[in-house]
């Protein structure tokens, strides 16, 4: 596969949660499936990618599990420290790469999606470097939406059409994410994911249809899950 820059991409995963749903010990991403923490799992997903040569990863500052773990050694995988939301995380780990020039792209992963596909990664990569501003994996939604009330009685059903999960990666040119993420939570903007940042700049990435397995871990049940995933999608 043919970079599409001499440096390749970096891949800034924020790992800073704490992940309250999972009711845990532990944050989340250090809860363990397999041999290797949810964290490992997704680090070396990364780093396996060809087009991928380093990952950013941006912790808790003080947190006395990631030293423990087999990446924080790894010559390509770099600490920072992360903030109190995940966009603080996120714009840490972009002025490390902005600082170091080490790469005119970024790719921003989740570390709770150890289950993304190499395949969905690739088609990421060529729509986000033929587009205007980049572009998120994300899925069409399936089911039935309801909106809530106040009381969560339904308050109406709404239409299904044309919405889409957000998923990551997200991948977009580092120095423009950089401003944008940056103007905007200085303007107070509430930034959910990186697409949410240029959108509110008025910019549209684009969608790209990844595999609906590409699951967060959220609650207990998804760890199970993603066992199963991560061992049927092996090679």
């Amino acid at each position: 596969m043919t970079t599409i820059t001499t440096q390749g991409i970096v891949a800034i995963v924020p790992a800073a949660g704490v992940g309250s749903r999972m009711k845990a010990n532990m944050p989340k991403q250090y809860l363990t499936i397999g041999q290797k923490t949810v964290l490992e799992h997704t680090v070396d997903k990364l780093l396996a990618h060809p087009d991928i040569h380093k990952v950013v990863v941006a912790v808790t500052a003080g947190d006395p599990y990631f030293p423990e773990l087999s990446i924080a050694t790894h010559p390509d995988v770099v600490r920072v420290d992360g903030g109190q939301e995940r966009a603080d995380s996120v714009l840490s780990g972009l002025e490390y790469v902005a600082k170091h020039q080490l790469s005119d792209w970024v790719m921003v992963h989740d570390a709770a999606r150890p289950c993304v596909r190499e395949a969905d990664i690739n088609t990421l990569i060529e729509v986000s470097q033929a587009h205007a501003v980049g572009g998120i994996l994300a899925a069409p939604v399936r089911d039935t939406m309801k909106r809530a009330n106040s009381q969560q009685e339904i308050a109406h059903t709404v239409e299904r059409e044309a919405l889409w999960h957000a998923l990551t990666p997200q991948m977009f040119r580092t120095i423009q994410l950089t401003r944008t993420l940056s103007d905007a939570l200085a303007a107070g903007a509430i930034i959910t994911d990186e697409a949410s940042a240029l959108e509110w700049a008025g910019l549209q990435p684009a969608l790209v249809q990844g595999a609906a397995d590409n699951i967060k871990i959220t609650q207990p049940e998804d760890l199970a899950l993603a066992e199963f995933y991560l061992e049927r999608n092996k090679g």
